[in-house]
């Protein structure tokens, strides 16, 4: 569709993969007005980069002038109508309008709005079967503080939920206004509500538990004092740090990318390159799932999707020095849209900096002589806080040419409420009363991987035992298989650690020293994949998490492995549709999607804010360089502080004490 153009202010955007700047949002915004799409009643559940094609990056050229667009969805809060629409920054035009078709099968609903939040708490509240609720438990008091927690609903089926826009409150107590509510789950009540017409569809009141009274606060007024015996850490870099930004572009030895933020994803990479060649066109975490194992009533439909149903991005942290990241920081903004479309500054949000990581190589020879080098990484990271949940998101760039992702998780667990001291078979008790339930957090990551170039192939590689016999006379001997996989159903596979599972993505054109295929591993850490029953609703709305990777062929627009809109969504959309053609992955441009995570049966230790758990994988070259490329890295600055000698680090020998 077309409208008059919008005459905005001229932006300047030196590179297509800048991420969005403030200036483009409200340019966006004033479009959208102006062609009649911003009423009263509408807000913008999401708002993202429309991010330039390859075909157009390929043809870009420094300084021309390139289309930046906005993809923003719109929904009516008075009628549920949701619109996706693609937004000319650069010609101030609307470029297309398209309806969501969110009241019929299979639904999906548009991310929520903060506002909604507010607003989910006040109808609860207002609702005379909740007040009704409070006062039979003998609550009554406690209504005022009380915290009626906003919940992605998931996908029951019921009749009087599909095609809503709906929304699940659980109620937690305050005993003051500076209470953790977490630690006072008012077990078994469970408002539904209707986010359109602000209603509330029904009410659960299950049971009698009483409401643990125990404190779950983790401040220091209600720790105690700090312990004292913990000496400082300086971490100090006098001559700077050895990576230059320039815009979205960082370079670190012989790394090179571009950094951008979304209101989605968060932190997004694109054009990875090792030593000038090639490696990843764009990589992020787009999506996750946190389903709980839990049959209560108010916990069987719990499946979060915390980047699809609440935007990672959006709810993005401000990072501070000392406190989220050491040393030598380089910070960036990130920009997102609020519920009006306004943009909104997330300072500090992408932390970036060096970290000494050990020994990078070492060999002490026959003489004695100890060579050493010290290894370090480039740290790109951010965290977000979806609920009670923290998560940080960390991309490791090393200097051997190694990736390493890895995803934290820390924040209060979710709990629930039980008799104390009675063993339940779905949560642990963690202070008298309080039961965590079993639960996952399963992540997907995107790999747009460009091995030397787009045309890439995938090869599973597993180790192999040989039977004792002729070829094998002592038994002693094992090998390695390689199996392609040249489709993409072909490439929907599980990890095995039993035979050091990795993925090779060679380059179909390019070899190295000894004529293979230049080639990266993708090498994943052990996750068990969704415990839920594989005909259960969340194994159909999360099925990446049903297999740890997934493979397909590029297409522009296939981002979301659980799909665009998976709240509410009854399952299907994402990487199901995606890998329904069985397109061919030989000699192509390809996208690799893993699951990995944490299968979480809480512990006392976790409470009342549990310890970082971490999970990941790696991106190691395999073939991809000729020799190590570390080996002109220099010694540490302080291998020779005690009178050493030319015979390496500390002079060598036993004495050397160097490599730690």
């Amino acid at each position: 569709m077309s409208h008059q153009p919008v005459t905005i202010e001229k932006i300047a955007a030196p590179h297509p993969l800048d991420p969005l700047t403030g200036a483009e949002i409200a340019a966006a915004r004033a479009v959208l007005e102006a062609a009649g799409l911003m009423g009263e009643t509408v807000r913008v559940p999401m708002l993202l980069p429309d991010e330039p094609t390859k075909a157009e990056l390929a043809a870009w050229k420094p300084d021309a002038p390139i289309d930046r667009r906005v993809d923003a969805t719109l929904l009516d809060t008075a009628t549920g109508v949701a619109t996706e629409v693609i937004v000319s920054v650069t010609r101030g035009e609307v470029v297309s309008a398209t309806r969501v078709p969110n009241d019929a099968p299979p639904y999906g609903q548009p991310q929520y709005l903060f506002e909604e939040y507010e607003r989910a708490e006040a109808i609860a509240k207002a609702s005379p079967e909740w007040q009704a609720a409070m006062t039979r438990r003998g609550l009554a008091e406690h209504m005022d503080l009380a915290f009626c927690g906003p919940l992605a609903p998931g996908y029951t089926g019921r009749a009087d939920e599909v095609g809503r826009r709906v929304i699940r409150s659980l109620t937690f107590l305050r005993y003051d206004e500076h209470d953790s509510p977490w630690a006072h789950p008012v077990e078994g009540l469970i408002v539904h509500i209707d986010l359109t017409s602000n209603s509330v569809i029904r009410i659960e009141d299950v049971g009698d538990v009483p409401v643990p009274a125990g404190h779950g606060n983790y401040y220091p007024e209600a720790q105690g004092e700090a312990r004292t015996s913990l000496k400082p850490i300086e971490i100090t870099q006098p001559h700077g740090p050895s990576f230059a930004v320039t815009g979205s572009l960082v370079e670190w030895e012989n790394w090179s990318m571009r950094v951008s933020f979304n209101a989605r994803e968060g932190l997004v990479l694109h054009d990875v390159t090792f030593d000038g060649r090639s490696v990843l066109s764009r990589a992020s975490v787009p999506e996750m799932v946190v389903p709980y194992g839990d049959t209560a009533p108010g916990r069987f439909w719990i499946s979060y999707f915390d980047a699809g149903e609440y935007l990672l991005g959006k709810n993005a942290n401000h990072l501070e020095l000392g406190c989220d990241c050491l040393g030598v920081i380089r910070y960036l903004d990130g920009y997102v849209a609020d519920d009006h479309g306004h943009p909104v500054r997330i300072p500090n949000v992408i932390c970036m900096h060096e970290e000494d990581y050990g020994i990078l190589w070492k060999h002490t020879n026959l003489e004695g002589r100890s060579d050493v080098r010290r290894s370090r990484r480039f740290v790109v990271s951010y965290f977000s806080t979806i609920g009670n949940y923290d998560y940080g998101f960390y991309w490791h760039f090393y200097l051997d040419g190694s990736i390493e992702v890895t995803a934290k998780a820390t924040g209060i667990v979710f709990v629930g409420a039980g008799e104390p001291g009675v063993p339940q078979k779905h949560a642990t008790e963690l202070v008298p009363g309080v039961f965590a339930p079993v639960h996952q957090h399963l992540f997907s990551a995107r790999l747009d991987v460009a091995i030397d170039g787009e045309d890439n192939r995938l090869v599973e590689i597993d180790a192999q035992r040989v039977p004792m016999g002729p070829e094998n006379p002592f038994g002693n001997a094992f090998t390695w298989s390689e199996t392609p996989l040249s489709s993409e159903k072909q490439a929907q596979r599980e990890a095995d650690t039993s035979v050091a599972r990795v993925w090779e993505v060679q380059s179909a054109s390019r070899t190295n020293a000894v004529g293979r295929p230049t080639a990266y591993h993708l090498i994943p850490e052990p996750t068990a994949l969704l415990m839920a029953d594989p005909a259960s609703s969340v194994a159909a709305r999360a099925a990446f998490a049903t297999k740890h990777l997934w493979a397909t062929q590029h297409e522009q627009g296939q981002i979301w492995p659980a799909g665009r809109y998976p709240n509410a969504h009854q399952g299907g959309s994402g990487l199901p549709e995606y890998s329904a053609g069985d397109r061919s992955l030989d000699g192509e441009d390809i996208v690799l999607w893993h699951t990995f995570g944490l299968t979480h049966f809480p512990r006392l230790e976790d409470w009342p804010i549990m310890p970082v758990d971490y999970a990941g994988f790696w991106l190691k070259p395999y073939g991809f360089l000729d020799q190590n490329p570390a080996m002109d890295v220099p010694e540490s600055s302080q291998a020779h502080g005690s009178a050493a000698a030319d015979a390496g680090c500390c002079g060598g020998g036993a004495g050397c004490t160097c490599a730690h």
